[in-house]
């Protein structure tokens, strides 16, 4: 099993950017898929970016893409999400998610529990 726990959430103007970082610890890292989901109040959780176990192959909604970069160092046990041009529709709650079953398609499992993005207008 693996522990997740988010950070660099924050208040940040439209036009900004801001980086999460997901730290893991338990099983191998390297290992796991990692996906970034986020949660708007009053919404559903949706999709943001997921990165295979290597990082070669990434993944984006369409609404982050060309903004948003996930990329993730092994030997740090970290995987990030830099997010850039942030507009006030970016704001939500964020959180990594971790599996292992060998996708695409990913089927997560293991979730942390989510930091705080919000962008103000």
């Amino acid at each position: 099993q693996v522990q997740l726990v988010e950070s660099g959430g924050g208040l940040v103007q439209a036009g900004g950017s801001l980086r999460l970082s997901c730290a893991a610890s338990g099983r191998t890292f390297s290992s796991y898929a990692m996906g970034w989901f986020r949660q708007a109040p009053g919404k559903e959780r949706e999709f943001v970016s997921a990165i295979s176990w290597s990082g070669s192959s990434t993944y984006y909604a369409d609404s982050v893409k060309g903004r948003f970069t996930i990329s993730r160092d092994n030997a740090k046990n970290t995987v990030y999400l830099q997010m850039n041009s942030l507009k006030p529709e970016d704001t939500a709650v964020y959180y990594c998610a971790a599996e292992d079953k060998g996708g695409p398609p990913y089927e997560f499992d293991y979730w942390g529990q989510g930091t705080q993005v919000t962008v103000s207008s």
